[in-house]
């Protein structure tokens, strides 16, 4: 039987008593690359976390080619972590110090007993930097000695030296200069299409996102509001949310011809806060405060994540009704 890569079911991740997600849920197809968006705060890295099993689930599940990952041994647990790798937000940051680049790169090959010997783990590391942009004669040097571009191709090699089948990648172009990201951006879908690795991209760089992602989940304060194929998501957003995050991004045209937004979308995306604490966002639908057409169901009900159209979900009472309108 053929089953997503990754499947994730009604994840629920709390801390203390803050719940920082709320009933998440989704299917990563291997091959495929599946964006990840939305403002600070909303849960974007514990999700990425908690699939990882470095941030604590408390209910849900999480599973593996169908299998239950929160049901796994430590021990079978690090068996299966060569198959899923993480690249950072901060290249340096990411990176020991006081290890040379063919030591840092090398390392998951050594953690994983691959077999190699010592002359071959070294032969994969050149290979690796050739592959990433980077020349193989500055294997020996340390990290404090690159740019922050040249760092997060060597992230990029030591995540991909083992050629996971799940690659995360936590915002990992927001550091770098805008003529760097493209290259980074490009490096990442020629190794997904070389290798056939999955992706879970995250970012606030819509554009990105667009280039790179096959679908899109927007995620607002812990839940999804909204699931769509990358075409259909920017050319046709549904969620209140979705609609003023994707309005807040400049747009020249737009400006020029000094048009509005969608139900001033822009406005309610740069609001800086709604308001409501924790408790109160728990209940009904965490975006009532800030959205141009909540109505009194919105204050009490939680919204399904119900399928709109083939491949298209969205959790919005106003959608589900028929009547989102803008003005």
């Amino acid at each position: 039987m053929n089953h997503p890569l990754l499947s994730v079911r009604g994840l629920e991740v709390r801390f203390g008593v803050t719940r920082v997600l709320d009933d998440v849920g989704f299917d990563l197809q291997a091959g495929e690359t599946l964006g990840l968006v939305g403002e600070s705060g909303s849960g974007k890295s514990t999700l990425a976390r908690a699939i990882l099993r470095l941030a604590p689930a408390a209910a849900g599940r999480i599973l593996w080619s169908g299998e239950d990952m929160l049901t796994w041994s430590a021990a079978r647990l690090r068996r299966h972590r060569r198959h899923m790798q993480l690249i950072f937000q901060d290249p340096l940051a990411s990176l020991n110090p006081r290890m040379s680049v063919a030591d840092a790169i090398a390392e998951p090959l050594r953690i994983f007993g691959t077999g190699l010997s010592a002359r071959d783990r070294r032969e994969r590391v050149d290979a690796m930097l050739e592959r990433v942009g980077l020349s193989a004669a500055v294997a020996d040097r340390y990290p404090h000695e690159f740019s922050g571009g040249q760092c997060q191709r060597i992230g990029i090699a030591r995540a991909m030296i083992l050629r996971p089948r799940l690659l995360i990648c936590d915002e990992p172009v927001s550091s770098l200069d805008v003529s760097i990201q493209g290259q980074i951006v490009n490096l990442l879908a020629d190794l997904q299409h070389e290798w056939g690795t999955a992706m879970l991209f995250i970012s606030h760089n819509l554009a990105v996102v667009r280039h790179l992602s096959h679908r899109v989940l927007v995620l607002y304060r812990g839940r999804l509001v909204e699931i769509a194929e990358v075409d259909t998501l920017f050319k046709s957003p549904v969620h209140p949310y979705t609609r003023a995050l994707l309005a807040a991004v400049p747009d020249p045209r737009r400006i020029a011809a000094g048009a509005r937004t969608p139900g001033d979308a822009a406005s309610v995306a740069a609001a800086p806060d709604d308001g409501l604490g924790r408790a109160e966002a728990t209940r009904g639908c965490a975006f009532r405060a800030r959205c141009p057409t909540a109505g009194s169901v919105c204050e009490s009900v939680v919204p399904p994540l119900e399928a709109l159209a083939p491949g298209h979900m969205v959790a919005c009472h106003v959608t589900r009704t028929g009547s989102l309108v803008y003005p």
